[in-house]
């Protein structure tokens, strides 16, 4: 059974609603988890975040999500990815101070994906760059997404009509970062999250 526990943070315009999924042992790294768009719905207990969370707790990470700004009993308003970003730093130098030297993996759904993304550029510019990341539904087309390392795993849905494959490929194919397509997956993956676990699980490093 999942051991989860919920704490919270102060971020850039308040409180942020956390959680936390822990492995059965002593964890091997840290997989932070960024949910779909807030002003669709999106929360921290999105069903393709929760199985990016439990997908890395199967790997031996420890995986935390957090409600973005104005989601839940986060404070603040939506704030375009940019307070969002600010906030998933807040939670990598949490994390990173609960559990040093363990490796951290950037993950996530949709608008995460972006928040994800932004994040790992400015890792990279301060010298620390994650891991690993994983982008589901990645938000090609509808927010600015920047380029990300070449062992990115990507995936995504043939028939999703929020944000279309082919969006997904003009990005990708720049940067020559294949794509994962699972057919007949629509964009919130209905009857098809555990390929995602399962590919994830497959395409991940392990000692």
């Amino acid at each position: 059974m999942l051991k989860t526990e919920k704490f919270t943070l102060t971020g850039g315009a308040g409180q942020m609603e956390c959680q936390l999924d822990l492995p059965a042992g002593a964890p091997r790294g840290i997989a932070l988890v960024a949910h779909p768009h807030p002003l669709y719905g999106g929360t921290m207990d999105n069903k393709v975040a929760q199985t990016l969370a439990r997908t890395f707790v199967g790997l031996g990470y420890v995986a935390a999500r957090f409600n973005f700004r104005g989601v839940g009993a986060s404070e603040g308003m939506h704030d375009d990815g940019r307070g969002e970003t600010d906030d998933m730093l807040i939670m990598w130098n949490h994390m990173r101070a609960k559990y040093p030297g363990l490796p951290v993996a950037l993950s996530g759904f949709s608008f995460g994906t972006y928040v994800q993304a932004m994040l790992q550029q400015r890792l990279i510019a301060q010298g620390t760059p994650a891991e690993r990341l994983v982008l589901v539904g990645t938000a090609a087309g509808k927010w600015p997404m920047p380029e990300v390392p070449h062992d990115t795993i990507l995936i995504h849905g043939e028939v999703d009509d929020t944000i279309t494959l082919t969006a997904v490929l003009d990005w990708a194919r720049p940067q020559d970062i294949p794509v994962i397509v699972i057919p007949g997956a629509d964009h919130f993956f209905h009857r098809k999250l555990t390929h995602i676990k399962t590919l994830v699980t497959q395409m991940w490093r392990r000692d």
